[in-house]
Parts: structure tokens; sequence; C-alpha cells
């Protein structure tokens, strides 16, 4: 009889301590497409499905937590050892699931919705980001640290980030003018970069005046349109590396009616600095004062910060 009161009392306090453990292992929280994800509040074995997102995990210090990440995902090189779950864009679903992941991490630009939600379908939380600008950029940097707990990084991480966007806008309120800049991505046919890309933020804050700038993303032009521009800086920037952009950078300096080609003002550039929402898009920024306002340039300027 004096353990009768066990009996009544014990399930309720298992029943209770079993729900404090679910509160402490499972929350929910709204993705930037807002949809809401309920996942672990300590995700171990994450899927990336962006080389991007591959990145930004790295910058974190949370490398440790991937199990799987896209085709693509070539930087920091140690990212190419990473089990692989197809091209961001052709994702292979059986290998992510085969992986067991508790988190995927996955990106409006280019990730298959069908594949979003046949995941979500079998219980795999998907969180989806969706950077835009340089604003959403910093955004997703401190949304996805602190799905991984790593708040503190991230905000260091975007602290430095608005720091070098600054020291960009004061050295370039120094110009005397808005060099013509067009900046070619596709090769064949010839494609630049409209307002809607990170490009042209870019090229604008860096101080150029953008020759393809309007309401398409990424028109297309004639090798005659591009001679009417007659752009004063010539930028190329291709996932076709190696022999074909260097050719067609021969190519485009046989025309010495161009500005750019007269005055030796037609540079190659790595495009991965300027595609992939990433604090890398600040390497591409700094970069692009240098091409466009080479008078600026102070060799300390835009040293490391350590």
């Amino acid at each position: 009889m004096k353990y009768k009161w066990l009996a009544i009392i014990l399930p309720a306090v298992i029943f209770l301590s079993f729900s404090a453990d679910a509160q402490s292992v499972v929350r929910k929280t709204t993705d930037q497409l807002g949809r809401s994800v309920t996942l672990s509040d300590n995700p171990q074995r994450i899927v990336s499905l962006a080389p991007s997102i591959t990145e930004i995990i790295y910058e974190l210090g949370q490398e440790h937590r991937l199990a799987g990440v896209t085709r693509f995902s070539d930087f920091p090189p140690e990212a190419a050892k990473l089990p692989r779950v197809g091209s961001y864009v052709q994702l292979d679903l059986e290998r992510i699931i085969a992986l067991k992941p508790d988190l995927c991490l996955a990106t409006k630009d280019g990730n298959p919705r069908t594949v979003v939600e046949r995941l979500e379908s079998l219980q795999i939380p998907v969180y989806v980001v969706d950077p835009r600008c340089l604003d959403s950029v910093m955004k997703t940097v401190v949304e996805i640290g602190a799905l991984l707990n790593a708040g503190n990084k991230a905000k260091s991480l975007v602290q430095n980030m608005r720091f070098r966007i600054q020291r960009v806008r004061f050295l370039v309120a120094k110009a005397p003018n808005r060099p013509r800049v067009f900046y070619q991505v596709g090769i064949f046919p010839i494609v630049s970069t409209g307002s809607n890309t990170f490009i042209h933020e870019l090229i604008l804050l860096a101080g150029g005046e953008n020759l393809a700038q309007g309401s398409t993303s990424y028109p297309r032009f004639s090798r005659e349109q591009v001679l009417a521009l007659s752009p004063e800086v010539f930028i190329i920037s291709s996932m076709a590396r190696g022999e074909v952009v260097e050719r067609v950078k021969k190519e485009w300096s046989c025309w010495t009616d161009i500005p750019a080609i007269r005055n030796q003002r037609i540079f190659l550039v790595d495009s991965s600095l300027f595609d992939r929402p990433t604090s890398r898009l600040l390497d591409g920024l700094e970069l692009l004062v240098r091409l466009i306002h080479p008078e600026l340039f102070e060799p300390e300027l835009f040293k490391d910060e350590q």
C-alpha cells in the first residue's frame, strides 16, 4: 500500500521527462520561403544541396556535420572529399536518403522543388534559403549559424562582411567617374548580367556602370551590340575555364575600337567569386574595385583581416 503512490506518480514522471527531452532535441523554425520546418536542435548529419551552402558551413566551422554535398562543392578544397549527391540542379534522391541526414539545406535557386517535397515526405527536414542580394546573403549566414548552434561565429562573419562593404564604399566615394563595365558570363551565346543579380550589385558598389542593367537577369547580346556599347572595362567570367576563356579574351582583343581593349582593360576572373552567395562575394567586390578603379587602389586597403 505504501508503494501505491509510486504506481500513480511514476508514469507521470516518466512522461514529463520524455517530454522535456523531446523539447530539447526538436525545434520548429521558418525558412526563407516562409515554410515551417521541424528539425533537431543539434543536427549532426547535414546534406548541403548547393556549393554556396557548403561554403557557408565551412565558414562557420561546422564542416564536421556535413554528411554529403553536391557535385561542384569545391571550396574549400577539402569539400571535394565529401560524398556527392549529384549536382544541385540534378540531385540524386537515393544517395541523399542513403546518407541518413537529419537536415538538408537547400536553395530555391536551382534545387528541384520535387526533390525537396519528396525528402519532406520521408520525414527528412529541409530548410530552404533564397539569398538575392548581399544583405540577404548575410541574413542566410546568420540563419544557418543559428541552425547549427554557431550564432557567435555567424555574427562575427557578418560584422566582417559589413566592414568590408563600408570600406569599399568609402574608397569608391573618391572616384571621379563610373566606368562603363561589360561583364560576360556566357560565351556561346554572349550572356551578361542584368539588374537582379549579385554581379550587378557588386559592379555598382565597386564604382562602375553595368552596361547590361535591366529587367532581364541574364540578357543575351550579339557581338555588334557589345561593340556598340563601347565598354571601358571588359570582364569575362565563365564556368568554362582554362583555354576556352583565354581564347574568348584573345578574340575580343582584336576589336581595338573598344576602349577597354584599346586601354588593355579586359580581364578574366574566377566565376566562383561572383556567382556563389557566400562571404567570398566580398573577395569579388574588392577585386572589381581593383579592376574598375585601379587609380584608387592602395596596397594595404584589402589586406586580410587578422
